[in-house]
């Protein structure tokens, strides 16, 4: 399986935070997985940590990516590809960096790990978290 990982979700997972369903810890650490990361979510971290709601043990642009390689989850870049499924997307969610995500999952045929309720009613496959 492909799976796109929401930033929260890459969060709770190198955090250990209990918030993370054990399926979809499961999932991430299953070696038959290709696991991703967007740029996306390393941009949206930066951005909250910048504003004082992101407390990282050290700045995320560093941070992050030493935590996505060192649990081998793989970088995936935002390129022009993903604007064609962000264009045809309905507004459903106002967060930007979510419809990001969305238009990645589409453009890669990619499962999205979250458990945010906007994102899940997007017409785009998502990890079922039980």
């Amino acid at each position: 399986m492909n799976v796109l990982l929401d930033t929260h979700i890459f969060l709770w997972h190198i955090l250990n935070d209990a918030k993370l369903p054990t399926a979809y810890r499961l999932t991430i650490q299953n070696p038959s997985n290709r696991v991703y990361l967007s740029a996306a979510s390393v941009w949206e971290a930066v951005i909250k940590y910048q504003m004082g709601k992101l407390p990282l043990p050290a700045p995320p642009a560093i941070y992050l990516p030493l935590q996505r390689d060192a649990h081998g989850i793989a970088a995936l870049p935002i390129d022009e590809g993903a604007m064609v499924h962000l264009a045809n997307l309905p507004a459903l969610h106002r967060d930007p960096f979510d419809r990001l995500l969305v238009a990645q999952a589409l453009q890669h045929g990619l499962t999205i790990a979250t458990v945010d309720q906007a994102v899940i009613a997007y017409p785009v496959s998502v990890l079922p978290s039980v």
